[in-house]
């Protein structure tokens, strides 16, 4: 099942000034979640529709609306 993924402006502001490294294994993990949403996913408390996947020790925050990721990183 492939949801598709959607990062917005500020959130790529926030990738960008991370290391190089951090940012492959976050890319990467974002693969793994878009191509069959695994990984260390929580939902997060008051909305049904928030969660984080943790990346290392970053935590990547984004919105499921059905098959669409929206990245708030």
């Amino acid at each position: 099942m492939n949801y598709e993924l959607i990062i917005d402006d500020a959130a790529l502001e926030q990738l960008r000034a991370l290391p190089k490294e951090v940012r492959r294994n976050i890319g990467y993990r974002l693969e793994i979640l878009q191509n069959s949403f695994q990984g260390d996913v929580k939902n997060l408390e008051g909305d049904e529709r928030r969660y984080r996947l943790r990346v290392g020790d970053h935590r990547v925050l984004f919105r499921l609306d059905g098959k669409i990721i929206h990245c708030m990183l």
